[in-house]
C-alpha cells in the first residue's frame, strides 16, 4: 500500500488522530469479524522496475497485426496526429465525464462544438453531448419513442447482433416488445418489416450500412413507419455519412451509432461514445446533457447545460433515462478528429474505405470468396462465402500478420478502410492464394 499512496506514515497517522482513531483497523470496527477477508492469495510486491518487466514480458505475447480486414463494429482508420497532440493535453484529459460541466465554460464550449458537429455529419437538428456506446445509444433511443398506446418496438435482424442484444436486455426490465425481423440474405426484408409495423408500434430500427456492410433502403424504411405513425431510428457508421445520405435526409427521426471511427483506436473495446441526434420535435425526450448556447449578463456569449429537467438526477420519478452523464473525452475526441479532418477530408476517407473494399470484393471473388447478395449495394464491409472454416481460415492467415475477415454464420466478414490500400489488399490475396492452393 505504502508503495502506491502518496502520504507518509506519519501523515496517516495525522488523519487517523483527527478522526480519533488510532489505526486503519479501527475504520472497519463495525464489519463482523466473521466477514473480514484477513489475507488475499496474492504475490509478493514489486518494484517498479521488476513491474514494468513483468508487463513487457505479457505484451510480448500479444499478436501485433501488420494488416486488418475486420470491422463489424470496430474499425481501424488513420487517426491524424493533431488528434491525440489536443487531447491529451492537461487541461483537457480526463478520465471520465466532468460531474460539474456546468462550472467550466471551457468544458461547456468543447461539448456544445462536438453537439454541433454531430447534427451537421447527421443531419439532424439537435445533439447530446454524447453516451455510453453505440449499443446503450440505441436502446435510449427506443425508451425516448414510447408514448402510452405505442410502446413496442421492430427491429431489423441486420443490425449489429450486439446492439440487439443490448436493446432486449433494456426493454426486457420496461416489458417493451421487441420484434426481430429475421434478414433476407444480408438486407432488411422491407415487406416482413413492413407487415410488423402495426397501430402499437412506437418505434422501427434500421441500421444503414448494416452490419454485413448493406446500404438499407432506408426511404422505404421512413415511409412504410411514417405511414403507421411510428419513429424511425436510423443507426449509422460516422465515416460512411461522409458519403452516404445522412438520417436527416432520409427523414429518419433519430440517429444513433458508435463514434469509435472518429480518431479513437481499437483499443481492446474502449472507451468509445455513443451518439444521439434527433429533430427539435424530440428534443425534450433526449437523455444525457444538451450544452446551449445563451448570453451573460454582460452580453458576452456563454455557454449552459440546458433542459436538465427531464434528467434522472433533478427528476428521478418521471425521467425516461438514468444517463446524465457523458464521454467526455471521447466526444472531445471525435470533435478534435472532425476538426482536423473537415468535411472533404471524412469525405476522402469514406471514398477510400469504400473504394478499397470493392477492390478486395473482386479480387477475392475468384479465389472462392463470393459474395452473399452481390446485387445488394455495400460501402466498406461485405459477407462472402469461404472455401474452408473461417476460424481455420483466420489462423492460417495470423503467420503473414494478417487479421482475416470475421467468421459469421454463413461466411465471412471482410472490411476494408482508408488504411488498406493496394499494396496491403494484394498481400492479404497472395496470402490466400497459399493458404487456399490456388
Amino acid at each position: 500500500m505504502a508503495s502506491y499512496i502518496p502520504y507518509t506514515g506519519e501523515e496517516r497517522q495525522a488523519m487517523l488522530k483527527a478522526v480519533g482513531l488510532d489505526s486503519i483497523d479501527q475504520l472497519y470496527d463495525v464489519v463482523p469479524e466473521s466477514v473480514r477477508v484477513k489475507d488475499l492469495d496474492l504475490p509478493e510486491g514489486m518494484s517498479e522496475l521488476e513491474v514494468g518487466r513483468v508487463m513487457a514480458d505479457m505484451a510480448e505475447k500479444d499478436k501485433i497485426f501488420r494488416s486488418i480486414f475486420r470491422g463489424a463494429g470496430a474499425y481501424r482508420h488513420f487517426i491524424p496526429a493533431i488528434v491525440k497532440t489536443v487531447t491529451s493535453k492537461e487541461e483537457f484529459l480526463t478520465a471520465y465525464t466532468p460531474y460539474q460541466a456546468e462550472i467550466s465554460q471551457g468544458v461547456l464550449q468543447s461539448i456544445f462544438e462536438y453537439q454541433t458537429q454531430m447534427c451537421e455529419l447527421t443531419g439532424m437538428d439537435v445533439s447530446n453531448a454524447s453516451v455510453y456506446d453505440g449499443a446503450s445509444a440505441a436502446a435510449e433511443a427506443v425508451f425516448m419513442c414510447q408514448e402510452r398506446k405505442k410502446s413496442a418496438v421492430v427491429f431489423s435482424g441486420a443490425v449489429n447482433p450486439q446492439v440487439l442484444r443490448v436493446v432486449k436486455t433494456y426493454c426486457e426490465s420496461r416489458q417493451v416488445p421487441v420484434t426481430v425481423i429475421p434478414p433476407k440474405g444480408t438486407a432488411t426484408d422491407l415487406e416482413a418489416l413492413k407487415a410488423a409495423i402495426a397501430d402499437d408500434t412506437a418505434a422501427v430500427y434500421v441500421q444503414s450500412p448494416n452490419y454485413y456492410g448493406v446500404i438499407e433502403d432506408m426511404d422505404a424504411v421512413v415511409e412504410a413507419a411514417h405511414a403507421k405513425k411510428a419513429k424511425v431510428i436510423m443507426g449509422c457508421n460516422p465515416i460512411a455519412l461522409g458519403l452516404l445520405k445522412t438520417p436527416g435526409e432520409y427523414g429518419a427521426d433519430i440517429a444513433v451509432g458508435e463514434g469509435q471511427p472518429l480518431g479513437m483506436p481499437l483499443a481492446f473495446g474502449g472507451p468509445y461514445l455513443g451518439f444521439m441526434t434527433c429533430k427539435q420535435a424530440m428534443m425534450r425526450k433526449l437523455p444525457g446533457r444538451i450544452v446551449g448556447e445563451t448570453a451573460d449578463h454582460d452580453g458576452n456569449r456563454a455557454y449552459v447545460l440546458t433542459l436538465q429537467a427531464r434528467e434522472q438526477h433533478i427528476r428521478r420519478e418521471k425521467a425516461s433515462s438514468n444517463i446524465c452523464s457523458n464521454q467526455a473525452l471521447c466526444a472531445m475526441t471525435a470533435s478534435v478528429y472532425l476538426a482536423a479532418m473537415g468535411p472533404k477530408g471524412l469525405r476522402q476517407a469514406a471514398e477510400s474505405s469504400a473504394a478499397h473494399a470493392h477492390y478486395l470484393a473482386d479480387q477475392i471473388a475468384p479465389l472462392g470468396f463470393g459474395r452473399k447478395d452481390p446485387d445488394q449495394p455495400f460501402f466498406h464491409e461485405f459477407l462472402t462465402e469461404c472455401p474452408m472454416d473461417p476460424d481455420e481460415l483466420c489462423k492460417k492467415l495470423e503467420p503473414y500478420g494478417i487479421l482475416g475477415g470475421l467468421p459469421v454464420d454463413g461466411g465471412i466478414l471482410w472490411c476494408c478502410t482508408e488504411c488498406n490500400d493496394k499494396a496491403d489488399i494484394d498481400r492479404l490475396v497472395a496470402a490466400l492464394k497459399e493458404v487456399c492452393g490456388k
